[in-house]
């Protein structure tokens, strides 16, 4: 797996993913270890970060994985120590990815379903944030890239819940950019759209997949590795200048 050259190789980088079993985390997890970076792949399910861990490895990269629930701050600080120790003891980025869903309408949304959209999105980011200022580079290479949502940026119906924690992701970032920019830390967010597990019921449902392509002007979903890159271009030099942004990729869904 040759690695890119020039403003997006991150050779010599180490990159720690959660939530990056499949989907989109597992995309991006593939695209840094093409571009040079040695990544530590983490899930809550152990097995499945293994197998893409091992898939990186075979294709000429370099990988290891980690099973963490990013609500266990204990494992959220080995984690981050573990990627550190991928390429000479720093962390150079951290995409705080690792989300779940679960659709309701707000009468139906229990306390315990909203609890867990904040632990799992919001908490999740704050401890892997956290415990990795231990590790960050502090030489201009250190990125949190943390993953929001169009449901936002605008909210959607139905996902009170998703929607509030991943409008506190935005909140986190911004305010994470200003106060780690005396430490050449850049942090960013992205709100990607792709055709991955979590949107499959939406996909799948002949009334639902119409009224959302017709709110992207693309009129497609997108692959995975179609929105890896915009995590490449945050994670590299190209975007050394970049920091307290969103970055929707979503076919211009959101504009």
């Amino acid at each position: 797996m040759a690695a890119r050259q020039g403003l997006f190789d991150l050779t010599g980088r180490s990159a720690l993913v959660t939530g990056a079993a499949g989907g989109i985390g597992s995309a991006v997890a593939e695209a840094y270890a093409a571009a040079g970076a040695g990544v530590l792949v983490t899930d809550v399910n152990g097995d499945a970060a293994a197998k893409v861990a091992a898939r990186i490895n075979e294709s000429g990269g370099k990988a290891d994985s980690f099973e963490l629930d990013v609500t266990d701050r204990d494992a959220a600080d080995e984690a981050v120590a573990r990627a550190a120790a991928l390429n000479g003891g720093s962390l150079h980025i951290l995409v705080n990815n690792a989300g779940v869903t679960a659709p309701a309408m707000f009468k139906d949304t229990t306390e315990v379903s909203f609890q867990r959209m904040l632990d799992i999105h919001l908490k999740g980011a704050f401890n892997c944030s956290q415990a990795g200022l231990r590790y960050f580079a502090t030489d201009g290479t250190g990125r949190i890239i943390n993953v929001t949502s169009s449901a936002g940026i605008t909210g959607t119906l139905g996902q009170v819940n998703y929607s509030a924690a991943k409008a506190g992701i935005i909140g986190l970032t911004k305010s994470l950019a200003r106060e780690l920019a005396r430490k050449q830390i850049l942090v960013n967010a992205l709100a990607p759209l792709a055709a991955t597990p979590m949107t499959k019921t939406i996909r799948t449902n002949e009334k639902f997949a119409e009224t959302m392509l017709n709110r992207i002007p693309l009129r497609r979903w997108a692959e995975p590795e179609e929105v890896a890159g915009a995590f490449v271009f945050l994670a590299s030099d190209a975007s050394s200048f970049v920091t307290g942004q969103v970055l929707p990729v979503d076919g211009g869904m959101v504009m």
